[in-house]
């Protein structure tokens, strides 16, 4: 009952936690986060597929959640992206830094804690591997938020917000 709830909340407390942002940044950053839960969710088949850790029952909150450890993946792990490139995108080393540290702290404490309460066990792969794997991930989505923001339209002008589509773009009165 308490890993099926801690699951869930891993799943949904930090969707809640969106509330705190601007619509426009949500719309700036919500694909780098869903790139980052797709290339997460191949990590987790690749992993599923060489026996890299193997997930337990109390861990699992969906029928397909033994291979991806969905309230890990689609809540903690999207959000906390796009919470990061919120805070952190308009510097490189801050970016870096922040993802060391995320990553560091969830590698290095979170995950060891969750091994001891019976979630998951590594077989395969140490936690200094899995790192560096989410590390490189970290520089792969910042690459693409860096190419996303260079192919946005620059036609818009300051106020107006360039994320917004364009069919559901009000004109304004002259």
């Amino acid at each position: 009952m308490y890993a099926n709830a801690l699951m869930w909340g891993m799943l949904i407390i930090p969707w809640i936690s969106l509330v705190l942002l601007k619509p426009a940044s949500i719309r700036r950053f919500l694909p780098v986060s869903i790139l980052g839960a797709l290339l997460v969710t191949i990590v987790f088949e690749i992993a599923h597929a060489f026996h890299w850790w193997i997930i337990f029952d109390k861990a699992i909150i969906v029928p397909w959640g033994y291979i991806t450890n969905t309230a890990y993946v689609y809540g903690f792990f999207m959000v906390g992206t796009l919470w990061i490139f919120k805070l952190a995108f308009h510097k490189f080393w801050l970016f870096i830094l922040a993802n060391i540290a995320v990553d560091g702290a969830f590698q290095f404490i979170m995950d060891p804690l969750f091994e001891r309460a019976g979630f998951y066990r590594l077989e395969n792969i140490a936690h200094w591997q899995l790192f560096l794997i989410m590390l490189g991930i970290a520089l792969l989505l910042y690459g693409y938020q860096v190419w996303q923001e260079s192919s946005v339209s620059r036609e818009t002008k300051e106020e107006d917000d360039p994320y917004e589509l364009k069919i559901f773009r009000r004109e304004k009165a002259r």
